[in-house]
């Protein structure tokens, strides 16, 4: 009988553990699923990893690690998904935003033969103003960036062991899972869902958080921002020009001024410029420089099947 597992990243989510296994579990098994669950600690700093060694205790069909420190989503995605065993997997948040009765009609696409199945937002749920602006600028920014459409896109999706397999050879540390996800290919079917309110706990995401998330994600997954200094340059380039020929043409009719101010804007214009084409530049060269150094993407420090 073909088994799924599911993923779980966990960061400080001590209250959703009990609930969730429970509220996953009794799904699944009223659905006739072969499952396991597989939780993530990524490095939380209450007793989300008691939990759910607490959880594992009472369901063979749950296992757990948690990670040394706090490595990031991505990072604990990838290290659930290595440990899998299912024929398909599915990756969905621990708070049940995500919500469980979409894994069903998931479950069954797959069945008939999709290899991916996207979950995608229909609503994002009751957020205050400030999240969900920071949300969908964060959702713009990636979108123009990496030139795919991420607006309604999220990490809730079920991918097939072969897919699972694909993405784990990739030996980049630097990943980013929503769009490597689109990036593989393979036979994708969709199924959209409603943002679910968090029984316990408040979302880690902050506007800054999320900005930082998308500069990340993006400098690991395009190149774009490397020719937006190009862009720049052409721009520093025009404006130098076209002050030259005014200040020729007021020269040579006799009406040239001091210029103090212009050269002052010039300068700040440029040297604005400049400053940010170094910091984008130095930014992919810090990508560079992690990747060589080729250190783990995580490390786990307890299993719950340690004995």
């Amino acid at each position: 009988m073909a088994l799924l597992s599911i993923v779980l990243p966990a960061y400080n989510e001590e209250q959703n553990i009990a609930n969730t296994s429970k509220v996953l579990s009794e799904l699944l098994e009223e659905q006739h699923i072969e499952y396991e669950l597989v939780y993530v600690s990524d490095g939380s700093r209450d007793g989300t990893f008691s939990e759910i060694q607490k959880a594992a205790a009472g369901n063979p069909r749950i296992r757990g690690v948690e990670f040394s420190r706090n490595f990031g989503k991505e990072a604990a995605i990838f290290a659930g998904l290595e440990l899998t065993v299912g024929n398909a997997a599915i990756v969905m948040d621990c708070d049940l935003q995500h919500p469980p009765q979409v894994i069903p009609r998931m479950w069954e696409l797959w069945k008939d033969g999709a290899e991916v199945v996207e979950g995608i937002k229909e609503s994002r749920g009751k957020e205050s103003l400030a999240h969900r602006l920071s949300a969908g600028l964060f959702y713009k920014v990636m979108s123009g960036l990496i030139k795919m459409d991420m607006n309604a896109s999220s990490d809730f999706k079920l991918l097939d062991r072969k897919v699972v397999d694909v993405l784990l050879t990739l030996p980049e540390r630097n990943t980013f899972f929503r769009a490597l996800s689109f990036w593989v290919g393979f036979r994708t079917e969709k199924v959209t869902y409603e943002v679910q309110e968090r029984q316990f706990g408040e979302s880690k995401w902050s506007f800054f958080s999320l900005m930082k998330y998308a500069v990340t994600n993006a400098t690991s997954f395009s190149t774009l921002p490397l020719q937006l200094v190009t862009v720049m340059g052409i721009v520093s380039i025009l404006f130098s020009i076209i002050l030259f020929i005014q200040t020729l043409v007021k020269y040579l009719m006799g009406t040239s001024v001091e210029g103090f101010t212009t050269v002052i804007l010039l300068i700040l214009i440029i040297g604005g410029f400049l400053m940010l084409s170094l910091g984008i530049i130095g930014h992919y060269i810090a990508r560079i420089y992690e990747e060589v150094k080729g250190r783990p993407k995580y490390i786990i420090s307890k299993r719950t099947d340690e004995h």
